[in-house]
């Protein structure tokens, strides 16, 4: 069986390759450098396998990992820090819940507020629980718009997870109408 983990590995390695191989070049030893990677990256692909790959075999294992989306959103009770720490947690909560997540796979978390939230940071209340110490997160204040929903805190989390696997988003308390088709439904990859 592939190992798709240690191929998407390898393919990162060498798109950095080829990404630093393009940059004081010109382009025709970049192209002959991208061509030469890719043939690494092919052989590689081989030996990791233990059997012999062909090209749409391998097409079809380079896309079995890809970066994900899954959203969420609630509202605090009001603007303090007990009221938007209860928010967080009962959304990170249910992400959890909803998700199989693996912690060392999460690229990056943004965490969107109204700007009627200040008592204190998302990221700050996320990184208090086990396992989020070391997921980069991003806190950021919502664009304003005139009677949008008030005191809402909103979840952007970006994983690299197999392109089979079901997201599930997770919209709560009043954040609820902001995606009603959402709020309880899950979303698979289309091909």
């Amino acid at each position: 069986m592939v190992d798709l983990k240690a191929i998407s590995t390898r393919q990162h390695l060498y798109w950095d390759g080829r990404k630093s191989a393009h940059f004081g070049k010109n382009t025709l030893e970049s192209i002959k450098s991208k061509t030469s990677l890719r043939k690494r990256y092919n052989e590689d692909a081989r030996v990791i396998s233990g059997k012999h790959i062909n090209k749409r075999n391998w097409e079809e294992s380079d896309v079995g990992w890809r970066v994900r989306a899954i959203r969420g959103a609630t509202t605090a009770t009001e603007n303090s820090v007990e009221a938007m720490h209860e928010a967080v947690m009962e959304l990170l909560d249910e992400v959890e819940q909803r998700n199989p997540i693996d912690f060392a796979e999460i690229v990056s978390v943004t965490f969107s507020v109204t700007r009627d939230l200040d008592a204190t940071f998302p990221a700050a209340i996320a990184r208090q629980r086990p396992q989020w110490q070391q997921v980069p997160l991003l806190d950021v204040q919502q664009m304003h718009v005139a009677g949008s929903l008030e005191r809402c805190i909103r979840l952007l989390i970006h994983i690299n997870s197999p392109a089979y696997t079901e997201m599930h988003h997770a919209y709560l308390r009043g954040a609820a109408v902001l995606r009603p088709d959402l709020s309880m439904a899950s979303v698979t990859s289309q091909h």
